[in-house]
């Protein structure tokens, strides 16, 4: 009799536990996943320096960190000795320190994947598409990388027990392949008020891919005053293939490309959301003389190690689509099917 009490009694404490550290964890989440800059004035940093730092787009303590302090020194009016002041007040307030594998794990567990709107494409995916890190779908013209694209635009917005990310969505288009009337069908689809999710989806147009790197310093803008789950850059080397010609300016275009890059895993990793970028190919042809050729992402190895997940997609029977992991850190090398409907991307009929 004593032990079955003793037993139940270890067990309330056990669940009651478990309930604490669940109640922690959900605090945790509905707290502020950045800092904001402003926090430097509470550290001995004036206003008129804050000022001239979310000017250069640096809207959080966590985006002056990523960056190296040589580029700090180039924003106007911050001399070298007033940067090492901010650096060493943002590492005061960070704290950023060695921790053992297992703390990263548990980080890895709270990241959002966001539904393709494919049960299958989300099945290899892992879940779908991840949040902190850069996707990359690339792919011949009409293999469907606009339409994840759309259809990303609308599963965001959904709650994250239905595969969404629960926030907005920033569109920036180098093509001019977006369609806002393409949204409706999809968000019917997913239940959503089409006018709504249509205002929850943010649209900019770059036209050079200088431009491109500046409506990067808007996003941040954005994602300090807003929540947004998804950044979309479609496609995010097209312009650099026209604004760039030929080898005399390849290591240019690689630097400017590298930096575009390096911007947009910034912003993922400060705001936690969910980076996709579409990739143009080229066709390269071999010298065995039988013509054949292969599908190769452009972009080269700056591309290749910039982004974590890599998606390879292809023409299939119909309205039907190929996708293949190209490469990840976590995901097998496999391929799956899926369609291509006006309400978004669907699994075969």
């Amino acid at each position: 009799m004593q032990k079955t009490k003793a037993k139940n009694n270890k067990k309330i404490i056990q669940e009651e536990e478990e309930d604490q550290e669940e109640a922690i964890d959900q605090s945790q989440e509905n707290e502020l996943e950045y800092h904001p800059i402003d926090l430097l004035q509470d550290n001995g940093i004036n206003q008129a320096d804050i000022k001239k730092l979310m000017e250069a787009g640096f809207n959080s303590l966590e985006s002056v960190s990523y960056i190296a302090k040589k580029n700090l020194v180039t924003i106007k009016g911050l001399s070298e000795g007033k940067v090492d002041k901010i650096i060493k007040a943002v590492d005061e307030i960070l704290q950023y320190k060695i921790q053992p594998s297992s703390i990263a794990l548990k980080e890895r567990k709270k990241l959002v994947r966001i539904t393709s709107g494919s049960k299958e494409l989300d099945t290899l995916l892992g879940g779908g598409f991840e949040s902190d890190s850069i996707t990359e779908i690339f792919g011949e013209f009409r293999t469907g990388k606009t339409q994840i694209c759309h259809t990303l635009c609308i599963t965001c917005q959904l709650p994250k027990s239905d595969g969404g990310g629960e926030g907005k969505a920033i569109y920036i288009d180098t093509e001019g392949t977006f369609r806002p009337e393409k949204l409706i069908p999809i968000a019917e689809r997913f239940g959503l008020d089409p006018k709504e999710a249509i205002e929850n989806v943010f649209y900019a147009r770059a036209y050079n891919s200088d431009h491109q790197n500046r409506l990067l310093l808007q996003v941040c803008a954005l994602m300090s005053e807003q929540r947004f789950s998804l950044l979309i850059v479609d496609s995010a080397t097209a312009l650099y293939r026209t604004d760039y010609n030929g080898r005399g300016e390849l290591s240019t275009r690689q630097m400017s490309l590298a930096k575009f890059l390096r911007n947009l895993q910034r912003i993922a990793d400060e705001h936690k959301i969910v980076v996709v970028i579409t990739n143009q190919v080229v066709a390269t042809v071999d010298g065995n003389g039988f013509g054949g050729n292969d599908k190769k992402p452009i972009g080269g190895h700056i591309m290749a190690h910039a982004c974590q997940t890599r998606l390879y997609l292809k023409k299939g029977l119909k309205q039907n689509r190929i996708c293949k992991i190209y490469d990840s850190p976590s995901l097998p090398e496999s391929e799956t099917t899926y369609s291509i409907t006006e309400r978004g991307i669907d699994d075969p009929q």
